[in-house]
């Protein structure tokens, strides 16, 4: 009879532990694990590695679109990157952290 039940647990918990793997940067920054610099890169607050992961990932992807612009326009990437900064911060929700122009980190 246990081992009829045993399958369908293992299944039950992994099920329930899927969502807490599948970080997204939404969930990070409300959750207070990621914040925004003024830079236009994110940065880990708290430090684990599926954080470090994320935002690692996440700092590529807009390098890229930063460097796309910066060929596109003639600009700095330093530049495209302080103004989408920010776009992004006046665009974040209430309670998220971030990082001002002098570098003292704030909430939303």
């Amino acid at each position: 009879m246990k081992s009829r039940f045993a399958p369908l647990l293992i299944l039950l918990g992994l099920l329930l532990a899927t969502p807490a793997l599948a970080l997204d940067l939404h969930s990070a920054r409300t959750t207070g694990l990621v914040g925004e610099k003024a830079d236009g890169y994110a940065q880990a607050l708290k430090t684990t590695p599926d954080v470090q992961a994320l935002v690692a990932d996440i700092n590529a992807k807009r390098q890229q679109e930063y460097a796309r612009i910066s060929k596109e326009n003639g600009q700095p990437i330093e530049v495209v990157a302080k103004l989408a900064a920010q776009q992004i911060i006046t665009g974040l929700s209430a309670g998220v952290s971030y990082q001002t122009p002098n570098g003292e980190w704030k909430k939303k």
